[in-house]
């Protein structure tokens, strides 16, 4: 349990960055919207298990390639949600905002991001349950731990009884980290609205 929760929370915190950086960057600009835009959306057609070849190759089968799988996973529904939230701010909100004087990392935090909050949050929730899915992904292939390693092993050595206990653990693990990401989400929307 300890091995899945900490691949996933690695993979979620650096694909949630990644997400929310590249998101904002494509959501706030025109040009970088324009170059790199159509490359994020081929990139997000790749289905995940394409992904795993290429990351053994490169990274071998160790902690890295796992981290990064489940980082991939939980990068494109945050990119997704907060590009698509910063697309469609009220146009009116920005101008009162430049109105006031506000421009750049200023009309962002002051105006923008608390418009999408909800959105950016909405995100990270599916995000982190992207994660989950990879990572079960990710230790079906190659490893010798963790709870995605449990139901193959169970799988391969007819253990229905430790297969069911594997799935159990992930629902309750699953719900337990979306309802901790619901209380932040409900403080943050208390505190930006």
């Amino acid at each position: 349990i300890a091995i899945s929760v900490q691949r996933v929370l690695l993979g979620f915190a650096i694909g949630g960055v990644l997400g929310l950086l590249i998101g904002s960057v494509l959501g706030l600009s025109t040009w970088a919207d324009a170059v790199l835009a159509p490359l994020v959306g081929a990139i997000r057609a790749v289905p995940s298990l394409a992904w795993v070849p290429l990351l053994i190759l490169w990274m071998g089968i160790g902690e890295d390639s796992k981290i990064t799988l489940v980082a991939i996973g939980a990068f494109f529904p945050i990119f997704t949600n907060v590009y698509a939230a910063l697309k469609h701010v009220d146009p009116h909100l920005v101008e009162a905002g430049r109105a006031f004087g506000y421009h750049g990392l200023r009309l962002l935090r002051t105006v923008q991001l608390p418009a999408v909050v909800p959105s950016v949050f909405s995100g990270l929730r599916l995000a982190l349950a992207q994660a989950w899915l990879f990572l079960v992904a990710a230790e079906l292939i190659a490893s010798s731990m963790g709870l995605g390693w449990l139901l193959s092993d169970s799988q391969n050595n007819g253990r229905t009884d430790r297969l069911i206990l594997a799935i159990i653990l992930l629902a309750i693990i699953g719900k337990l980290t979306d309802a901790i990401l619901g209380l932040v989400e409900q403080r943050a929307i208390r505190r930006w609205s």
